[in-house]
């Protein structure tokens, strides 16, 4: 079973985190993280206690705790997502600074080679945004705008999510069945 890190960040754009954790569930071993923004941001968007993210083959990590495992490059994990990804978080962790579990982790899959995928929803991009995506990019890490595409015909909101849920997926190298890939 692979593990995969899932952190959740002070952005707008939730259901993309609580659909890929549900999705993945049973599927992988999760190590979740929550930032405190991300946490009122569950609550405030889908009315959701953070607890939820608890369960089998799902290990819930406070973001104030940074001597846990997922901390170490010894911890050998398949990836790490950072949905929905805060402007704040992703400028810190493309300044190397680790104020937190997740900035920490997020460094070490940097520092390892490790597959890391930030999904930024933002919008506008500010040249400062941008630069520290191309910094992320050029460490390593995939960049992933919270961007849907059209051309599976969405017929609602929950469409629209998995389109982007299923494209993290398969940066994962996991297989998905949520969208097919596209044929013309």
């Amino acid at each position: 079973m692979k593990k995969i890190i899932l952190a959740i960040t002070g952005a707008s754009g939730v259901q993309y985190a609580k659909r890929l954790f549900d999705y993945l569930q049973g599927k992988a071993e999760l190590h979740v993280v929550i930032s405190n923004r991300g946490a009122e941001l569950l609550r405030l968007e889908l009315d959701l206690d953070p607890d939820y993210f608890a369960g089998a083959h799902v290990v819930l990590h406070k973001n104030n705790r940074i001597n846990v495992s997922i901390a170490s490059g010894s911890f050998l994990t398949d990836g790490m997502v950072i949905v929905p990804a805060s402007m704040g978080t992703l400028g810190r962790i493309a300044a190397g600074v680790s104020g937190s579990l997740i900035e920490r982790a997020a460094d070490v899959m940097l520092k390892e080679r490790k597959r890391i995928i930030v999904v930024p929803r933002e919008t506008p991009f500010s040249s400062i945004h941008l630069q520290n995506m191309l910094t992320l990019d050029r460490a390593g890490a995939i960049i992933m705008p919270a961007s849907p595409g059209f051309y599976h015909f969405p017929k609602n909101v929950e469409d629209l999510v998995d389109f982007m849920v299923a494209r993290i997926v398969d940066q994962l190298g996991l297989d998905q069945d949520l969208i097919p890939p596209y044929t013309a």
